[in-house]
């Protein structure tokens, strides 16, 4: 997506996860100004959790 921001060290499959959950909470108004930190930071603990390395 143009003018997106990128996560960095995550494939593109958890970057389509990061933007789906940003554009929930921001359609829905959860989270207030938040969206874009609690997608990434959902993202980014499930790719920990799965064991991936950086850049995987």
């Amino acid at each position: 997506m143009p003018g997106r921001k990128r996560l960095r060290a995550v494939s593109s499959k958890e970057q389509g996860q990061y933007e789906h959950i940003m554009e929930s909470a921001e359609n829905s108004g959860r989270y207030g100004n938040r969206a874009k930190e609690v997608a990434a930071r959902t993202v980014l603990k499930q790719h920990k959790e799965k064991g991936h390395a950086k850049g995987e």
